[in-house]
């Protein structure tokens, strides 16, 4: 029988990412561990496998459920109601976080951060928008910030329907179900830095929520080092049946959002398409959250978000600020943006639970874990990276600045050939603030990146020229 598109699309991309291992139709990719991890790869620790532990899928499945049962979560609809609605979504929300903030020993703060959105595009009257937010503040760099969201409002076929049944399970209860048992498995620890729980709302409408909070986060000058949203992570099934429960797509820009005239002349000259601090955070991602521990593998896809299409991650980007975005490897397009009906020939159509894999779900969120946890527990992305320029040298001479944080130990030096997606050597350095490299920056790519003394790696900076 002739492989459908889906089996010779995922079954190609399984090869070249995994040198080759693919199994069948019925579950197209490659666990994890198959392919050769990246140089800068760091392996899971005794406490991250811990923590990766607890995370419970069960819970996963009783929150998107909880969600669905709210009828419809569209941002127009009732926000007094306390059975059915967005207002009922919100205040469960904020009951739950609230929750997991009194095992927190006061670390974390839990708030409703409203505005009301003037009349705008899918926002026919004032409207007020509110997000729930976490905040687990750092026990030793809380300036330096982290971001992980989803987006609890919901739609049917027609976005302005704010009355009929929008489940939204997959689009997106998936996605806040992650951050919800990530805010619930971190609350009782003590991260260095500090981590932003949200579920946001006005997603569907236009982005609005998000928009709103990455700009009271840029007003408020936070150092936000790494977003990430999930949206549409619950299921695991494409739509010609096939499954790929192992592998999550990672969104990640090149070309900055909010790029100046000035820094594309700096890009162009460099040719750092592919080095934005974005595609930096998205290495670091498969660095350390594509392995045994999570039961994923990592597709990085360059591109900001889906061909033509956008998310939370998006406010952000256009702040200066890096952001990602995970979605499951397929969409199912009868089961998101959907009226719940069956058509003539028996197929069921609408965002519904029952089309929802917690399992996989629960490895989407041990992927944001693993993230988030290294990224709260490691040294900043070192700043002030430059390569020197001043004389024309077939050698390379770094220099960056050295960060704050009281467990750094000192950095390392990697490098790639400019063809090469991922970095393929990595030399220490020691503690210093400048190294000279016995290679031309004419022919390969550098990066810097700080080392804690918990062995513990940064997300890399790319050097500008100096």
């Amino acid at each position: 029988m002739r492989p459908s598109r889906r089996t010779v699309l995922t079954a190609t991309a399984a090869t070249a990412t995994a040198g080759g291992a693919v199994t069948g139709p019925a579950e197209a990719a490659p666990r994890p561990g198959t392919g050769r991890p990246p140089a800068t790869a760091q392996r899971p620790g005794r406490e991250l496998r811990a923590l990766l532990r607890e995370i419970d899928p069960r819970r996963i499945e009783a929150t998107i459920h909880k969600l669905v049962s709210f009828g419809t979560r569209h941002t127009l609809s009732s926000q007094d109601d306390p059975v059915r609605g967005i207002g009922a979504a919100r205040d469960w929300l904020l009951s739950e976080l609230r929750s997991y903030a009194a095992a927190s020993g006061g670390r974390m703060t839990v708030e409703p951060q409203s505005y009301v959105q003037e009349p705008a595009p899918r926002i026919p009257t004032a409207t007020r928008i509110t997000n729930v937010v976490a905040t687990l503040r750092g026990s030793v760099t809380p300036d330096r910030v982290y971001v992980v969201a989803g987006h609890y409002d919901s739609r049917v076929t027609d976005v302005m329907d704010a009355t009929s049944d929008a489940p939204g399970a997959d689009d997106d209860a998936s996605g806040v179900a992650v951050v919800l048992e990530l805010a619930r498995v971190l609350a009782r620890r003590r991260p260095a830095s500090t981590i932003v729980f949200a579920a946001v709302a006005g997603e569907e409408q236009g982005l609005y929520g998000s928009a709103h909070l990455a700009q009271r986060l840029k007003a408020a000058g936070t150092d936000v080092q790494g977003m990430f949203t999930n949206d549409i992570v619950g299921s695991s099934t494409a739509d010609d049946g096939t499954r790929d429960p192992y592998t999550i797509r990672l969104f990640a820009e090149g070309v900055p959002s909010s790029e100046t005239p000035e820094q594309a002349a700096v890009r162009r000259s460099v040719g750092g398409e592919n080095d934005s601090a974005t595609r930096q955070l998205a290495r670091f991602v498969r660095e350390v959250a594509d392995n045994d521990a999570t039961g994923m593998r990592v597709r990085v896809i360059h591109r900001r978000d889906r061909y033509r299409r956008g998310g939370d991650h998006i406010p952000f980007l256009e702040r200066g600020y890096p952001a990602a975005r995970f979605t499951e490897p397929a969409e199912d397009f009868a089961h998101q943006h959907q009226d719940v009906r069956v058509d003539e020939t028996g197929k069921q159509y609408g965002d519904l639970p029952q089309f929802t894999d917690p399992d996989f779900t629960a490895r989407v969120a041990r992927v944001n874990a693993a993230t988030l946890w290294t990224l709260a527990q490691a040294p900043g992305t070192p700043r002030g990276a430059r390569i020197l320029t001043s004389t024309l040298t077939n050698a390379t001479e770094l220099v960056w600045t050295r960060g704050p944080e009281p467990g750094l130990a000192g950095y390392e030096v990697v490098w790639r050939e400019t063809t090469s997606p991922e970095w393929t050597h990595v030399v220490p350095v020691g503690d210093v603030t400048a190294h000279e490299m016995d290679l031309s920056k004419d022919n390969v790519f550098f990066g810097v990146r700080a080392v804690g003394t918990s062995g513990l790696r940064s997300p890399v900076a790319f050097p500008d020229p100096a």
